[in-house]
């Protein structure tokens, strides 16, 4: 059943996907905050096509959504990469510049506001970064990133950057840790999803 169900969800998912970046090129020319509103919706939309799969989620924290704040998020699965941006009405991601040269993609993370980091400028990368995270929070933005900067499987450790300390610094806005167990439900470089209970505490 777990196949089978799995098969469904990542056809409808990824067509779903695929019709949306087609609209997405449309979209770039409105305004920021709609298209804001777009990477909300695509969250939503794939936070209820988890229930093909037998996937629930119970979210923890929600006295954090009215405020301006840094997310610091556990990184395990795609998952958080795409609902958080509902969930928590999307803040802005620190992500990897290499995602800002998929086509229409890249063009639309840059639209809806985004941290670019090249991780292989080392501190004239944290420098850009904390220029961009002061813009931002003048904006009234909340951030949100991975402070450990890939994916890290359930149970496993690494070491967090410091990217997460330099947000902070520059902006002196509170820092809320996310924890999650999205790696069980929504494995990395696996195609099943598992039908168990995803919890999310913030």
């Amino acid at each position: 059943m777990v196949y089978i169900r799995s098969f469904i969800f990542n056809s409808v998912f990824y067509v779903g996907t695929a019709i949306l970046v087609v609209l997405m090129g449309p979209l770039l020319l409105l305004p920021p905050f709609l298209a804001r509103y777009v990477a909300r919706f695509w969250g939503w939309l794939a936070h209820k096509q988890l229930y093909i799969v037998g996937i629930h989620q119970r979210e923890y924290g929600d006295k954090h959504l009215d405020k301006q704040v840094i997310y610091a998020v556990k990184h395990q699965s795609a998952w958080e990469t795409i609902i958080l941006s509902w969930l928590l009405h999307a803040p802005a991601f620190v992500l990897k510049v290499e995602l800002l040269r998929l086509p229409i993609i890249g063009l639309f993370f840059i639209k809806t506001g985004c941290i670019p980091v090249d991780r292989a400028d080392g501190m004239r990368a944290l420098r850009k970064m904390r220029g961009a995270a002061l813009e931002l929070a003048a904006h009234g933005r909340s951030m949100l990133i991975f402070p450990q900067g890939t994916r890290v499987m359930p149970g496993a450790t690494k070491p967090y950057e410091i990217g997460v300390f330099a947000l902070y610094q520059s902006t002196g806005l509170p820092v809320v840790p996310v924890a999650l167990n999205s790696g069980v439900v929504w494995p990395r470089n696996s195609w099943l999803k598992y039908p168990v209970l995803l919890i999310s505490i913030f």
